[in-house]
Order: structure tokens, then sequence, then C-alpha cells
């Protein structure tokens, strides 16, 4: 999709290698101590690779496909030397990612609004996504409206306002307390009534009890239905990568609790867990389509899976 030219790909890898960083250097140790002494991979190796994905948080299912398949491909060959294992290994992690070929939202012409739910508990970077999104959109020449649907935290909706005011463009809030699914339906109508390209809906991020969550973002989108008949087009799930394996459960949390169809994962420059990447877009198979990389506007990343490996795996020569 074309509007998000905004990114230079010379600034896009400069920040993705930048915001990796950490990651990189533990995938390397790790790699570099699983074949030390190695010069063909051999049991022993795959062993010490598996441990070396498994603690990189790649994720337990997803580091036993990956070792599977190049079991696959060393019986296949007869003799893989450790130099060629990084060439095998980025070739099959990057073909493990879900709906890979996309980056960011791909909204049809014609199609508007273009109505995405963004969805995740607390404290992961969800408000601050959406402030990322509403820039990148306003940039690329799209209408937006935004809405805070997330009533029952009055520092949410003035943390969404604060963004609309700093991006420019507008929020539809109600009271505190108010009913979500109201402020939603306010938020499409306003959306319709002004010719609107996108719409951006924030939700309470509670996981407590997974009921009430179902019902409550079911009733949101019965509701915003009611205006635009098949909103939301995106339920966009926010996990911190920087959590690891609870981003894992999170995420698992939240598709048994609504239809979630695409992810944005957050806080990869601070951590050396970016691995979680690899995991929740194969073992879930929902599309990773953001990555957050920084604090600054342009930071959030539509994700692009043969970049990611590129940049995770530069630099490491064995």
């Amino acid at each position: 999709m074309g509007f998000f030219s905004i990114f230079s790909k010379k600034e896009k890898k400069e920040v993705l290698d930048a915001g990796l960083e950490k990651t990189k250097t533990s995938v390397f140790d790790r790699i570099t101590h699983a074949i030390a002494g190695k010069s063909k991979v051999d049991d022993e190796v795959l062993d010490n690779l598996e441990d070396a994905l498994v603690t990189s948080d790649v994720g337990v299912e997803t580091t036993l496909e990956i070792i599977r398949r190049i079991e696959e491909r060393v019986a296949r060959d007869k003799y893989v030397s450790t130099a060629e294992l990084m060439k095998l290994l980025k070739e099959e992690i990057a073909n493990l990612f879900t709906g890979a070929n996309t980056e960011g939202f791909d909204i049809p012409e014609g199609k508007r609004p273009f109505v995405i739910m963004v969805v995740g508990v607390n404290g992961v970077g969800k408000t601050t996504t959406i402030g990322k999104l509403a820039y990148q959109f306003k940039q690329a020449g799209k209408k937006v409206v935004l809405g805070a649907a997330d009533t029952f935290r009055a520092a949410a909706v003035d943390q969404l306002v604060i963004w609309g005011e700093r991006v420019g463009v507008p929020v539809v809030k109600q009271q505190m307390g108010s009913d979500p699914a109201s402020v939603a339906f306010d938020t499409l109508s306003s959306a319709k009534a002004n010719d609107a390209d996108v719409v951006i809906i924030d939700t309470a991020g509670r996981l407590h009890n997974k009921v009430n969550l179902m019902n409550e973002l079911t009733k949101i989108k019965n509701v915003m239905q009611k205006v635009v008949p098949d909103a939301p087009d995106e339920v966009l799930l926010v996990l911190d990568g920087s959590t690891g394996q609870n981003a894992f459960e999170q995420a698992k949390q939240f598709i048994k609790a609504t239809e979630v169809t695409s992810l944005a994962i957050t806080k990869l420059d601070g951590t050396a867990k970016g691995g979680t990447v690899i995991g929740i877009s194969h073992e879930l198979s929902v599309p990773v389509r953001y990555i957050g990389l920084g604090e600054q506007m342009t930071d959030l990343q539509p994700f692009n899976a043969h970049e990611f490996v590129e940049s995770l795996f530069d630099g490491i020569k064995l």
C-alpha cells in the first residue's frame, strides 16, 4: 500500500536496526554459544540451537517447528556447515510469519470510513500506538477521527485527547464512566458526517474477567454496525514485546474474547525479547502489522517480515 511512503527505506532500516539492537546482541551471543567449536550442523548443534531460540523468547512451539524444518534441510543436503546455518535460520523464520506480505493496513480503494478497533491491556502502549497510527494516516493525507471508548479510566481519555491535539485530529469522547458502545456510535456517526477516511477506536484495557470483556467488545461492534454495517474492518491487538511470554498469554486471552485480526508489538527497542514477535505471529496465526521501536512518531513501523529477519541476523558472521 503506497501511503506508507512517508518512510524512506534507509530511515526505516536505521530505526529497525537500532530498535532491535538488544535482541540482536542476545540472539548472537546465544547462537554463537550453541555452535562453539563446531563446523558441521549435528544433533548437538541443533539441541543447543533449540535452547538458544527458546531462551530468546521465540516460544517452544515455534522453536520446535524451526528445528524440525532445519533437520529436514540437513537430512536432505547431507552436510550443512555451521556457517550455512544462519542462512537456513533466516529463511525458515521468514517463512513462519503469518500475513507477512502486507505492511501496515491495506485499505481498499473507496472504503470510507475504514474502522480500526484497538484492544489490549493497560500499559502496553495502546493509546500511544493509536496516536502514532493517526499521525501516519494524516501524513499520508487521510482524514482521521479518534474515539475515546476507554471510559473506565479518565487518564485514558485525557491521554487520547492529548494525542489528538498533538497530531491535529478530532477526538470524540463522553464523560467518564459513559457506555463505551455509545462513544463508538458517536465516533462513527461523526466520521460519516465529516467524510473521514479512517476511524480508530480505543477500548478499555481490562482482562480480569474475560466474559465481561467479550460482552463489552461484542456490544461495541454491534453498535458500530448500526452506523457502518461491516465495522470494524480491523481489530488490532497491542502487545508489549518486552514482557516476552506474558505477551503470548495476553494474546491468547484476547483472541478468545474477540476476533483479533492483526497485531502491533511495542517497546521492542528497550528489550532483548524481540524474538517474541516470531513466536506470537506463528503460534497465533495472526499477522503482525506494526512494531514499536521507540518514542518518536515514526518509530511505529509497518512490519515487514523479511526486513525484520534480515535486521535480526545482520552482522552475525560465524
